[in-house]
């Protein structure tokens, strides 16, 4: 079963660290491990499959889930959020590539050697109008050294979605790893509520777990802030693809 990475409190990327075990409803506390004599004799009812380990208060405090998890929830219900949201929608792309795009007629053109960042869509329409409205739509892409052709797809098409009035933002894999940042994608609006996406093996979209658990709306806030932090504009990493080509 999947781990998901729930947060942690550590700047190092060693310990302590939260993950939810995805379909159990059970938490993975990871952590240094319990060796003090006088506590391990205090312990009771200790079955030999178990073992302890020590995290801070902070970590409880700030990633235990205080809510049910969610259950998956097709794409199609949070499509109202895109116009509803009030402040900010930020999306956070993880994926190496999307069966979405691949399956996109925008694809072949592309392969084509056409120019596909003017191509008008329903999409764009929408960020127009309501950027318009001073709201924002915002994400993160992480990008692999070299960037695999759904990478490259995405490099290419942003420019629209920039000239709509996304800001969109690329950042290395490697510096995501090192920064701790989570490998699922997910929506956040107006860092109140959390789509977090559920992909199978082949990319494609299988729905995504929506929740307001305040534990989880931290989780994605401060992702957010780190990659948004740390990320470059489409433009300009664009250009530093381009030149290492």
């Amino acid at each position: 079963m999947a781990l998901r990475f729930i947060g942690t409190t550590s700047d190092e990327g060693d310990c302590p660290t939260l993950y939810e075990i995805e379909g159990t409803g059970e938490i993975l506390v990871q952590g240094d491990r319990e060796t003090d004599p006088e506590h391990l004799v205090q312990l009771r009812d200790v079955k030999p499959s178990e073992t302890f380990v020590r995290v801070p208060r902070s970590l409880l405090t700030r990633y235990a889930p205080r809510t049910e998890a969610p259950e998956l929830q097709p794409f199609s219900a949070i499509s109202h959020l895109f116009h509803e949201f009030r402040h900010t929608a930020w999306r956070l792309e993880t994926r190496r590539g999307y069966a979405s795009d691949r399956r996109s007629a925008k694809w072949a053109r592309w392969q084509a050697g056409e120019d596909i960042a003017a191509e008008a869509s329903g999409w764009l329409e929408n960020v127009a109008e309501q950027t318009a409205a001073g709201k924002r739509f915002e994400r993160v892409r992480l990008v692999d050294a070299p960037p695999t052709e759904g990478q490259r797809f995405l490099l290419a098409s942003a420019p629209g979605n920039v000239a709509a009035g996304e800001d969109i933002r690329n950042l290395a894999r490697a510096q995501a790893e090192h920064l701790r940042l989570p490998d699922y994608d997910f929506w956040l609006f107006d860092s109140k509520i959390v789509a977090r996406f559920a992909f199978d093996e082949d990319d494609i979209t299988l729905g995504v777990y929506v929740t307001e658990d305040p534990a989880d709306v931290l989780a994605a806030c401060q992702v957010r802030d780190a990659a948004w932090h740390h990320a470059v504009p489409t433009q300009e990493f664009a250009r530093q693809v381009t030149s290492t080509v």
